[in-house]
């Protein structure tokens, strides 16, 4: 294999030009693909973050009617079997009791609906980082009466830290609630979209507001690793039973799932044409050194080489062209990549304001995963084989008269 190997390096370079130009355009492919699978692997796992992280969590158990409704009258009681099933799960990383809702907030002449919702200061500021966020006023403490409200909506009310907001709502079971809320702090968050959200009070508080002592609308549930979702959701489904539904982020947004498949499916395209043009600058080069070697071939065989042996120079010459042009793109873009994924790329101008709109941060994100790389090395490596096809059907088929007289 070694004298196979040193041959078929040999042989390629013979055309010093014309493998070079084969590599570059294999490294520039390999580039182009890697810098856009980056970034949009960095792009969807930014916009999982803003939904996980902000908000949803990974998985939340509801009770069965809750979602669809999304009425104060369908809670749950957390209960001793929920919290034994939930911690025998390794991957489960925390639990953050939620309960939520609408109410009308009132200020002086200025009215807004908004959602309400009620949280344990402590385990939600471990699962979202929510005092992070506040950028007038204090975080909420336990048994507090105020309120935190994001800042969209405290401008439009017109309030300011230590102001006094009426809620109006429904409780329980059609049970009237109304109470007086001092604004604690302001929230602005990196998602446009949760600025507009509503307003956080502290869970007991919540709980005696809609009348449901003990009771709450979602357990909100962290994962160690995104992988571990979908098998996650199926433990919870066989340990707990139907009075409790348990859904995953992408089910409860269903609209950024969608999103995200359907802009890979785009992408795919995209980098299948690039693939394309890359392979049939390989099978180009191949053909051509076929066709300059042809009367070289027959010698070698008329003077005892084994069409086997022939094929096996040809497949490491093949193989070689592929993963020079790999090599070159992964020592250019690897660097690249990490340094772009601790230095995200902001985006100005309308283009920004763009995707502020859509609910994103205006900056362009970027992933090191390992699939970011394997999966180049995996296509130049199918590539190359389907490409030596040509080749091996060549040798096997050569005619010694034909080839000599060449």
């Amino acid at each position: 294999m070694n004298t196979n190997l040193k041959l078929a390096w040999r042989n390629i370079w013979r055309n010093r030009r014309r493998t070079a130009i084969t590599i570059a355009s294999i490294f520039f492919g390999v580039l182009l693909s890697t810098f856009m699978t980056s970034m949009q692997e960095g792009t969807y796992s930014k916009m999982i973050d803003n939904v996980v992280g902000l908000y949803s969590g990974y998985i939340q158990i509801h009770h069965p009617e809750y979602w669809e409704e999304k009425t104060i009258d369908h809670t749950f009681t957390p209960t001793d079997s929920i919290d034994m099933a939930i911690n025998q799960l390794p991957a489960v990383k925390s639990t953050v009791p939620r309960l939520e809702s609408f109410a009308l907030m009132s200020f002086e002449e200025n009215t807004k609906g908004a959602a309400v919702i009620g949280i344990d200061p402590t385990k939600e500021n471990q699962m979202t980082n929510l005092s992070n966020w506040i950028v007038e006023g204090s975080y909420l403490e336990s048994n507090d009466n105020g309120i935190l409200l994001a800042v969209n909506l405290a401008k439009n009310l017109g309030v300011t830290v230590n102001d006094t907001l009426v809620l109006l709502s429904q409780g329980y079971h059609g049970a009237s609630a109304a109470g007086l809320f001092p604004v604690r702090g302001i929230l602005k968050f990196p998602s446009p979209t949760m600025n507009n959200l509503g307003g956080y009070i502290e869970l007991k508080t919540s709980q005696d507001f809609y009348s449901v002592p003990d009771r709450l609308t979602s357990l909100v549930i962290m994962l160690d690793e995104y992988d571990n979702v979908n098998q996650t959701k199926r433990q919870l489904e066989s340990q707990l039973s139907s009075n409790y539904k348990v859904m995953t982020w992408d089910e409860m947004d269903p609209l950024t799932k969608n999103m995200i498949d359907a802009d890979r499916s785009g992408a795919y395209l995209t980098k299948g044409i690039l693939y394309a043009l890359v392979g049939f600058g390989i099978f180009g080069t191949i053909i051509m050194m076929m066709a300059e070697r042809r009367k070289e071939m027959g010698i070698l065989v008329a003077i005892g080489m084994q069409k086997s042996q022939l094929s096996k120079i040809l497949f490491f010459e093949t193989i070689l062209i592929g993963f020079a042009g790999v090599f070159v793109g992964f020592v250019i873009s690897f660097p690249l990549i990490q340094y772009l994924v601790y230095h995200p790329i902001p985006l100005t101008g309308e283009t920004g304001k763009v995707y502020e709109e859509f609910g994103f941060e205006p900056a362009m994100y970027f992933s090191s995963q390992w699939f970011v790389f394997g999966r180049q090395l995996l296509i130049i490596f199918i590539l190359t084989l389907l490409v030596y096809i040509y080749p091996l059907v060549r040798t096997t088929k050569l005619k010694l008269t034909k080839a000599l007289r060449a």
